[in-house]
């Protein structure tokens, strides 16, 4: 059977309107992908320029490759910045670690144990959530100075340790994770630990991994507790650090964005390296009763 002329022109049509749609498509991409990249674009030519050239009229489209900025930001002796990055480090991996941990244990625990009082304790870890952070942040920052924690690592980390959403999305996610695994673990003799332990957590990984990297970005990028609680310069995190290099009398920009370069490098390979299971992990959360 022959193809008639009015079918060709259709397909053809087709055809030229799916082109057009997938060129579409490419062009709104890419004019997002710039936008997106436009921001680190500026810090790095501005990180790697001085400051006549970042604020001056003759604005320029690459830098002068100002490669003493880096030199000059780390031997700043005002400022101990790679003193502050491992300070953000470990603030971010504890954060991280400790957050996984408690929080998997509670959501697991209020997901699969049964107990009369689980609905009501989780829906206090909601009403949580509904309470503004500087409602707290005051009684926090009293307990915190009452036991001495003030420009530590404890006084950094213990308070952040616990998130109500982190607990909710942990939740949430055990509901929907297949019984029947946890069943055959009981079989064998294993309890709610065992199960949770050697079963539940090695087929979570994707999960666990989306929640770490929020979690450590979060940690990373904390400001306003960090800023409180470290009041020596030795205590300072990164961003804390960023922010003292604008004073009232002068701002170092080369230095600003020299620093906000450095700083991100370690959010970007955390994110490049856990984007997939970043994805995948919030997609399997799910939202069941």
């Amino acid at each position: 059977m022959t193809t008639t002329a009015p079918q060709v022109g259709k397909e053809h049509r087709k055809k030229r309107g799916g082109v057009l749609a997938n060129t579409g498509l490419y062009i709104a991409v890419g004019v997002a992908a710039l936008l997106f990249l436009l921001p680190f674009y500026l810090i790095l030519r501005n990180s790697l320029s001085t400051d006549p050239e970042i604020t001056g009229e003759n604005w320029k489209l690459l830098p002068s490759f100002q490669w003493g900025n880096i030199s000059e930001l780390f031997n700043d002796p005002t400022v101990d910045f790679a003193r502050s990055m491992w300070n953000s480090t470990v603030v971010a991996v504890s954060w991280t670690i400790g957050t996984l941990l408690i929080c998997s244990l509670a959501g697991y625990g209020l997901a699969r144990i049964p107990y009369k009082h689980a609905n009501k304790i989780f829906y206090v870890v909601l009403a949580t959530l509904m309470v503004p952070t500087a409602v707290t942040f005051v009684p926090s920052f009293v307990l915190v100075s009452s036991l001495g924690w003030i420009d530590t690592y404890r006084g950094l980390i213990i308070p952040g340790l616990f998130s109500g959403f982190t607990c909710f999305l942990f939740r949430q996610y055990f509901l929907g994770f297949p019984k029947e695994l946890e069943e055959a673990a009981r079989v064998d003799g294993l309890g709610y630990w065992g199960a949770y332990w050697r079963i539940v957590v090695p087929n979570s990984l994707n999960f666990f991994a989306a929640m770490a990297t929020i979690t450590f970005i979060s940690g990373w990028n904390a400001f306003l507790w960090p800023l409180v609680i470290g009041q020596d310069p030795s205590s300072w995190t990164v961003q804390v650090a960023l922010s003292s290099f604008m004073t009232n009398q002068t701002v170092n920009f080369h230095l600003i964005f020299m620093a906000t370069a450095i700083s991100i490098l370690p959010l970007v390979f955390v994110f490049l390296f856990l984007q997939r299971w970043l994805v995948q992990g919030i997609a399997q959360t799910g939202i069941k009763g």
